[in-house]
């Protein structure tokens, strides 16, 4: 460890942010030494309810890490344990000290792992350098939640930013919330993996993938991962086409590994790859679209839109996510929660859609109840592909919450 220390004692390691707006983080500042243990500086706004956890906190920290000589600067604005943590490792790092070692938080209960083809009709994106949006994300009941690691996050601060989403992985309760994590594209997005992967998030998603290949590269290490971390929960991945040619060759993708539970699409990036404006009413990018719906369900698994980035415009966003659930998307992707609401409510089924089609499937459980192949209701013969839409309605409205536990099951005999 010494000899380590003392080549990068010219080194300083800074990580975080402090400021007057800042919520939730602190900056740390590390400077190594060769001699003189651990000197450490606190600057706190709570200091004198909290100050003494910190110092005790931090100092564990450091010599998990290993760092015996140094002096520490810390700039408090609120930050929990596992901010505290990340923030620390992240400053050793940058100051040249052992990456090897790492500084994690208690893990606290692990959720009910993640059906693959669980609800999710509403993603939405946190920042992953940003802290302070990770406590309440929850509250707001989306079906998922994001944290984006790669365009929400500056590129000289990715390190950092990795740490502090492993670190909530391990620390922060989000209840029936999926959790999923955005790496960066690839290759940079391996090393997101190394961090990430062990802490077993429900859902990876991959950015700008283009090829088959790439999905076989990522399944190959996270399932390395997953195999020496000890982990045994699925991670699925969820695949963003954002060029033409990921467009072109959507169905190679979506089936080059069982671990893909939905592809999705980018369309900032896709839009540009074409050389065209992204529209509110976005006939440039339908084709597009109905193509990766067309992918996902041939290969048998969920399709989702692209986000609405102009938060303002809730009645173009109102549309835009009808418009996503007539094509056949299963959900689309928020940037901020008062989009939620609209998500849900574009892609629930309207109580007339549910009372047909538990209407149907009454008709069709009554006709296998008595052997008969023709199902009919009312006057009205109803072909096999109602019989099998209205099956697929009703059982989504069930997973919504929308169809009381005492109805029919689909495919039961009431």
């Amino acid at each position: 460890m010494a000899q380590s220390t003392a080549v990068n004692l010219t080194r300083i390691g800074e990580a975080g942010r402090s400021g007057k707006e800042v919520r939730s983080d602190l900056r740390v500042v590390l400077e190594p030494r060769s001699s003189g243990g651990l000197q450490l500086e606190l600057v706190s706004r709570v200091a004198p309810y909290y100050g003494d956890a910190i110092r005790t906190q931090a100092l564990a920290v450091l010599r998990e890490l290993g760092v015996e000589h140094a002096r520490v600067v810390i700039e408090d604005n609120g930050a929990l344990p596992f901010v505290i943590s990340a923030r620390i490792e992240a400053a050793a790092r940058r100051a040249g000290l052992p990456s090897e070692r790492r500084a994690l938080p208690e893990r606290i209960g692990q959720p009910k792992p993640s059906a693959k083809d669980r609800l999710r009709r509403s993603r939405m994106y946190l920042p992953g350098a940003e802290p302070k949006y990770f406590i309440n994300a929850a509250l707001y009941e989306p079906d998922a939640i994001i944290f984006d690691l790669e365009d929400a996050v500056h590129p000289g601060e990715k390190d950092s930013a990795r740490l502090l989403v492993r670190n909530a992985l391990r620390a922060v309760d989000f209840g029936s919330v999926e959790r999923m994590v955005r790496v960066n594209q690839l290759p940079l997005g391996l090393e997101d993996l190394q961090e990430i992967v062990p802490e077993a998030p429900d859902v990876i998603i991959l950015p700008k993938i283009e090829t088959a290949e790439q999905i076989l590269e990522t399944d190959r290490v996270v399932s390395e991962i997953l195999q020496r971390s000890g982990v045994e929960r699925p991670v699925w991945l969820l695949v963003t086409l954002e060029s033409a040619l990921g467009v072109e060759n959507a169905f190679s993708i979506a089936t080059a590994s069982d671990r893909i539970c939905a592809l999705s699409i980018g369309l900032e990036d896709y839009t540009a790859d074409l050389g065209v404006i992204k529209t509110a009413e976005g006939q440039e990018s339908l084709y597009a679209r109905m193509r990766l719906v067309n992918a996902a369900k041939a290969a048998g698994i969920q399709a989702s839109d692209s986000v609405y980035a102009d938060v303002g415009d809730l009645e173009g966003f109102a549309r835009w996510a009808e418009q996503s659930h007539a094509l056949g998307f299963d959900g689309m992707g928020c940037v901020h929660p008062s989009q939620i609401a609209i998500v849900h409510r574009a892609f629930s089924p309207s109580q007339a859609e549910i009372d047909k089609a538990l209407r149907i499937v009454d008709a069709f459980q009554e006709a296998q109840a008595k052997g008969v192949g023709v199902v009919s209701l009312g006057s009205k013969m109803i072909d096999a592909p109602v019989v099998t839409r209205a099956l697929k309605l009703v059982q989504r409205a069930r997973m919504m919450g929308l169809i009381p536990n005492q109805a029919a099951q689909p495919g039961e005999v009431k």
